[in-house]
């Protein structure tokens, strides 16, 4: 096998191995848990899951946008600017959970101890991808994953939330530590400058947007059920999400795979094609999942979430629906990121906003359920307004509509 075609691999394996970790993170702590204590869990783990995407486009899609022979000291910067940020939101996040009451309050002051090792950790990845060296970030992220499930593995059963997210947390540092030395030969001889991430007009700024809209609107709209409702809604919603987390990985690996293989397909039919047959695909393995999941015993469910599987297993039917409707919309989107890439961001900010009214709304009327069933109809119809645009687009070469005739005087 050619390098091109190892590096590729290695790309999908640490992707694996990375929607692996958050998968039995979940699975574990749920089994470990109370349902009140997943709770907790679960409102700490969204919060880190908005940090880390927030820190994902601001930081790393920028590095792995950046070419030529300062690869090293653009590397050793996003550390830096890691590092740091990440130090000042744990603080926040610390000061937070002091402010808080009982087990919740302890589990977000857990957070902010360990928020730098696991950012940190995560943010070498983009650099590895930038330098063309996945599998180090495969090596990495393999021991990230060994260290956590063993260190989760080894706690009692009934242990607290704030006890969990500490053993997470530090369960990082091995691979972090091998990460850095991985990165040493990269970074040798250079020197961080954290400036560029402070001007106007950074590049990450636009992609902070997208993500604040796309899936970051709805996550933290999930962390506003916690706050304003009850946590046990969070818990509920997070533990049906996870038993789909092998279709994030696919849709993970669409998004990240598809583009180029696509972009030589040439013409507007072949595309479309190729990403409706894909979609279809996604959306049967997604309704079939679910399926599979609902007919589940209870034994078996308890086996995996614990005593959040009474809450979860009735979700379940809108859980696969929303991740059948996702499947297309995510490819009506892969669409347009390759014919139109203009053409996402409009769609991301309209209609995310609309999911989170319709989960917000769906809870007030039918709780939690209803919040289930109003993200699956937030991603239909994003998923049908996607496809509709992609219809709408020209087809290449089309001629462009003459401008109508001044009137005569």
């Amino acid at each position: 096998m050619s390098r091109r075609g190892l590096a590729a691999v290695a790309s999908v394996l640490d992707q694996a191995a990375s929607s692996a970790t958050n998968i039995l993170v979940l699975v574990l702590a749920a089994r470990l848990s109370t349902e009140s204590g997943f709770a907790d869990f679960s409102m700490v783990y969204v919060t880190f899951t908005v940090l880390l995407g927030l820190n994902m486009a601001y930081v790393g899609q920028s590095v792995v946008l950046e070419k030529g022979a300062r690869l090293g000291a653009v590397c050793r910067s996003a550390v830096g600017f890691t590092g740091a940020a990440s130090t000042a939101a744990g603080a926040a996040l610390g000061a937070v959970g002091l402010a808080l009451s009982g087990a919740t309050g302890r589990a977000f002051l857990a957070l902010g101890l360990v928020l730098p090792l696991v950012l940190l950790q995560d943010g070498l990845r983009y650099c590895f991808s930038a330098l063309r060296a996945p599998e180090r970030a495969l090596a990495a992220d393999a021991l990230r994953l060994a260290c956590v499930v063993a260190a989760l593995a080894s706690q009692p059963s009934g242990a607290s939330a704030g006890r969990l997210v500490l053993v997470w947390g530090l369960s990082a540092l091995p691979a972090l530590g091998l990460g850095l030395w991985l990165l040493r030969p990269y970074v040798h001889g250079t020197r961080a400058d954290l400036r560029p991430y402070l001007r106007r007009g950074h590049l990450g700024q636009r992609f902070v947007v997208e993500f604040a809209v796309g899936n970051g609107s709805s996550q933290l709209a999930v962390l506003g059920l916690g706050v304003f409702a009850t946590p046990l809604a969070v818990g509920a919603l997070r533990g049906a999400t996870t038993l789909f987390g092998p279709l994030n990985v696919l849709f993970n690996s669409a998004n990240s795979f598809a583009p180029p293989v696509l972009s030589r397909l040439g013409g507007k039919r072949a595309t479309v094609r190729a990403t409706a047959l894909l979609g279809g695909v996604l959306a049967l393995l997604g309704a079939g999942w679910g399926a599979v999941l609902f007919a589940l015993p209870d034994r078996a469910g308890r086996q995996l979430l614990g005593d959040t599987w009474a809450s979860a297993s009735a979700l379940l039917p809108a859980t696969g629906a929303q991740y059948a409707v996702m499947g297309l919309g995510t490819c009506a989107l892969l669409t347009l990121r390759v014919l139109a890439p203009k053409a996402t961001l409009s769609l991301q900010v309209v209609f995310s906003l609309l999911s989170v009214g319709l989960l917000l709304g769906g809870y007030a009327v039918f709780g939690v359920a209803g919040a289930a069933w109003g993200l699956a109809a937030g991603s239909a119809a994003k998923a049908g307004a996607g496809w509709l645009r992609v219809a709408r687009l020209p087809a290449p070469g089309a001629a462009a509509p003459r401008p109508a005739a001044a009137p005569l005087p």
